[in-house]
Formats: structure tokens, sequence, C-alpha cells
């Protein structure tokens, strides 16, 4: 069978997320889906002495979760592929440190979820490993200190910036009986529109996010009423708005299905800008929020839209412009 659709998507047959698991922090348990995490910490801090090593400490228990509720062990993992926002990726090489399982990092900013899932579906149905552990992470602490200023500098932002979730996500992606199947996923290209604004990240992502979900739509000869939800994964209150005028300009009304991972996370009332951003921010409501709808049968079809902006500290204030990218992938109840 032709693994390739077009030029853009892959197709698998055999690959199912076995088990998934979400721990985040405190602002994220206030929220609107603190049901469908695993563990909510209420210390920031996560009991650790930097917010670096909090990051870890999540990203270490949400494997921890996802691997026991998979009824494996970490011995019968065959490889992990994960990422995070922070140089080098930290917070993904040190837990895979912890776990000791033979380890892929990857980095694709905030649309690392589904890059990791993507790859790890891809090696499962080419027969190159049975279990593959996906995930990634990221902390508004480490990501403020990383992308622009400490929390304790106490800088200003404008309305449009976002609010980096805390948190982690990981699932155990194998061959089984049970779990929903990954269907589909499409790569994203870097799109860049000349956005030079680092705290304007949904305007940047926007259109890789449309580029993405219309490749998918080409590939495929899908269309949006074949899915129950397409989210992306953090284009907040300044970019949805953007990527579904753009869609829709295209001939795909998303009206009725379309939502956006930073606008799930928060309320309106929690005092996080346009909303949340982050690597975790699709994670934590794909393998949490998604994946408990799915197993209840309220949602079928879905396509997540993980969004990343591939910019760099260095590269912003050097006066680069903002290279953006979105990777989809579609998770699928098998039909009764």
């Amino acid at each position: 069978m032709q693994r390739q659709i077009g030029r853009s998507t892959w197709r698998f047959e055999e690959v199912r997320i076995l088990s998934s698991a979400v721990v985040v922090g405190p602002k994220e348990g206030q929220g609107p889906l603190a049901e469908h995490f695993d563990v909510i910490h209420e210390d920031p801090y996560v009991g650790q002495e930097t917010w670096e090593k909090a990051e870890r400490k999540l990203f270490e228990e949400a494997v921890d979760l996802a691997i026991e509720k998979s009824g494996l062990t970490n011995s019968q993992i065959d490889l992990m592929i994960a990422g995070d926002l922070l140089n080098q990726i930290i917070s993904a090489s040190f837990t895979a440190r912890y776990t000791q399982i033979p380890y892929l990092g990857v980095y694709g900013a905030c649309s690392t979820s589904m890059e990791s899932l993507a790859l790890a579906a891809s090696l499962i149905e080419g027969g190159f490993a049975n279990y593959i552990l996906s995930g990634c992470s990221s902390h508004n602490s480490t990501a403020e200190r990383q992308y622009r200023y400490p929390t304790e500098y106490g800088g200003q932002k404008p309305p449009y910036a976002q609010w980096t979730v805390t948190g982690a996500g990981a699932a155990v992606i194998g061959k089984g009986l049970v779990g929903p199947k990954v269907t589909y996923s499409t790569i994203g290209k870097v799109i860049d529109m000349g956005i030079k604004d680092p705290f304007d990240m949904g305007s940047a992502m926007a259109p890789a996010a449309v580029y993405t979900i219309a490749e998918h739509f080409k590939d495929t000869g899908r269309t949006p009423i074949d899915y129950d939800l397409i989210v992306t994964g953090d284009l907040a209150g300044v970019g949805y708005p953007l990527a579904k005028q753009m869609l829709f300009e295209q001939g795909f009304d998303m009206s009725d299905v379309y939502n956006d991972c930073g606008l799930m996370i928060y309320s309106p009332d929690q005092n996080v800008f346009a909303g949340g951003s982050g690597c975790a921010s699709s994670a934590s409501v794909t393998y949490g929020y998604i994946m408990n709808q799915m197993k209840n049968k309220k949602l079928n079809k879905v396509l997540v839209v993980a969004t990343g902006a591939l910019l760099s500290p260095i590269s912003y204030q050097q006066g680069e412009s903002i290279p953006c990218i979105a990777h989809a992938v579609a998770i699928e109840n098998e039909e009764d």
C-alpha cells in the first residue's frame, strides 16, 4: 500500500495511541480542562530548585504515567522521541537520561507534540519499533527566561502576547487492539510572512497552520466535515480568527469543527493575555482532553495541527523575521 499521499501526507494502517498522560502546573489546573489532567501541581517549582528542573520533573512524571497506563515497562519501550523549547532541548534529553530509553531528540518549537507523534507513527508502521514513547514539555518561567525576560524582571507584555503552558504530555505509540488509531500525518513546511514581533506569535504562525490544513485536505480528499474536531496548537486569540478567515477564503468553512488548544486550556478570566502557547499547549489538550473524549466516544475523528514559531532570541535580536511551521496528525476511533 502507498504510504505517501500527495507531497506532504503519510498514511498509517496499524498505529495506535495505546496510552497517554498529562502533568500540569497550577494555572492549568485552574482552567476548564482540569479534570482531564492526570496530575496538577500546586507549586510551579514542583518541589525543585529551579524552573528548568521543575519542567524536567513534569516531563518525567508524564512519561512514567504514560508507560504505567500502557501496561508496559521502560525496557519494553524501544524508543523515546521528544523535545521542548529550551536550548539543546534539555528537558527532553535529561528526561531521556532518567528513563534510559533509546532516544531521538526533536525540535519543532510548539509543533513538537505532533512532530514527535508523526515520527513515532512512521517508525511503528515501518516495523522499526514496536513501542515508542512520544512527548514534549514546556514551562512558563523557563520559556520566559529562554525567549524574553526572567519572570523576576517583571517585564510588561502587550495584550496580543501569550502565556506559555506549564505542563508535559506523553503517549505510548504502538500496534495493538485498544486505543485510537493514528491514520494520517501531514508534514508542514516553513512559512515566513515577515513578522518580526516576538510577542505576536499567533499572527506569525497562522499562515503555517493554514498551509498544512489545506495540504491535508488536498492530499487526503477530506474536508472539515470529515472531522468532529480540528484543533491548532497555540494560535490563541490573535492567530485563531486569522487562520479561520484564511481557510474560509480558500473554500474551507471551519465554523462547526475548529478550535485552538491555546484557547481551550485557559478560561477567559485567567489573565493569560491572548491565550496559551508552548509545547505543552497542544500536548496537554491532545493527550488529556482529546484522548478522554475519544475514549468516551464523544469525539471519533480529530485532526491536531500543532503550530510552532522557529525563532530564537539571537534571530529576533538580529532583526530576523519569524519562520513558522505546523504539523498535522489525524487520530480516529475505529468505526463500530
